[in-house]
């Protein structure tokens, strides 16, 4: 378990102070995979490595597995080496004068952790086993690709049996193709251990296929803390609907509705969305849309309502397993996604539907503008 509590950290410049981290306060429940995402410079990394204790902070807490490591407040820091974290940085940091063996095995070789030569062959073979690199325990470092390079700083990580995993942007030097195929190599061993991870990307794939819970980091703050589906299905921010993929956003106001159902009125006519916000009938509200949640066809389908309406396709795109066009609704252009088969029939003028019930609604006062 990850407790923070009132997280602050900041830089002092000659007019102001620079909050790196802004109060911040989350919980990562022991055995979960916590993604924390956000675009460069949000202050990810260097909540991570608070938590690791590679950085001092302002204020607040960090506490690990209900011990309480750090609080400048009361003058308490524990040193990393005594935080039972493992860690893998985005550089990897794998030493190229050392074999496979010699870098997975160097963290039971110094300091408090040092361990008996038959108990790290016996931990350093455990550990290349859990990332499939037992048969390169004596490779050079030199001769490992980049995807071999990211297992043996897992297994690096792993050696000492912590209780905590920190991974910091750990697949963004690799290609798409081993991305992904080390997207689910990760949260399988994760998985496999039950071990607490706290994860670091700014990657939306990675955080939505990867995680049991992620949060949206803006600016030094927390924007949102759930479940991926929550954070996409169900953004509270406009800031977090937008950084976790392509939305259409429309501003509007409540027209009515009941319980979670808004019905809105926007510039593009009357929509049914859903919303988890108490709003009441007249207030300013933004709704996005997802580019999935809008089906086109040709203008002979359908006539026209609410939620349905006429556009011009202005640009298709073809990406091989998808295609997404943009087509031009009066003074909006609409992002729209579908299957790469529905290339050929995206053109000219079309029917467009913005299906019931997809759109989300978020009260104007809380959206990221």
């Amino acid at each position: 378990m990850i407790r923070i509590e009132g997280l602050d950290k900041h830089y002092r410049s000659a007019r102001r102070a620079v909050h790196v981290i802004d109060r911040i306060a989350l919980e990562i429940p022991k055995g979960a995979f916590f993604t924390l995402v956000g675009p460069s410079g949000s202050g990810k990394t260097t909540t991570l490595r608070v938590v690791a204790g590679l950085e001092h902070h302002d204020g607040g807490q960090v506490w690990l597995d209900e011990r309480l490591v750090s609080d400048p407040a009361r003058g308490i820091f524990v040193p990393p080496s005594q935080r039972d974290v493992g860690m893998v940085f985005q550089s990897y940091a794998i030493w190229p004068h050392m074999d496979v063996f010699h870098n997975v095995a160097y963290p039971l070789q110094v300091g408090a952790r040092r361990r008996g030569r038959a108990e790290v062959e016996k931990r350093v073979a455990e550990s290349l086993e859990i990332v499939g690199l037992h048969e390169l325990a004596r490779v050079p470092a030199t001769a490992l690709s980049g995807g071999q390079q990211q297992r043996v700083a897992l297994a690096r990580a792993l050696v000492g049996q912590p209780r905590i995993l920190l991974l910091d942007e750990p697949l963004s030097n690799l290609d798409a193709q081993l991305r992904e195929r080390m997207r689910v190599e990760i949260k399988d061993i994760q998985r496999s251990l039950g071990i607490t991870t706290f994860y670091v990307t700014h990657d939306r794939a990675e955080a939505l296929s990867m995680s049991t819970l992620v949060a949206v980091m803006n600016a030094g703050r927390i924007e949102m803390i759930g479940t991926p589906r929550d954070v996409y299905e169900r953004p509270s921010t406009v800031c977090c609907a937008e950084f976790l993929g392509q939305c259409n956003r429309f501003a509007g106001r409540v027209a009515g509705g009941t319980g979670k159902t808004v019905v809105a009125d926007t510039g593009i006519g009357r929509l049914v969305c859903r919303s988890d916000a108490a709003v009441a009938v007249g207030e300013a509200i933004d709704v996005v849309v997802r580019p999935e949640d809008i089906t086109v066809s040709p203008i002979e389908h359908g006539g026209i309502g609410d939620g349905v309406l006429t556009g011009d396709v202005v640009h298709v795109g073809y990406y091989g397993d998808r295609a997404e066009c943009a087509v031009r609704v009066w003074s909006d252009t609409l992002r729209v996604a579908g299957h790469a088969a529905m290339v050929d029939s995206w053109k000219g003028r079309l029917v467009v539907r913005i299906q019931e019930g997809r759109g989300w609604a978020i009260p104007s006062a809380g959206a990221a503008r």
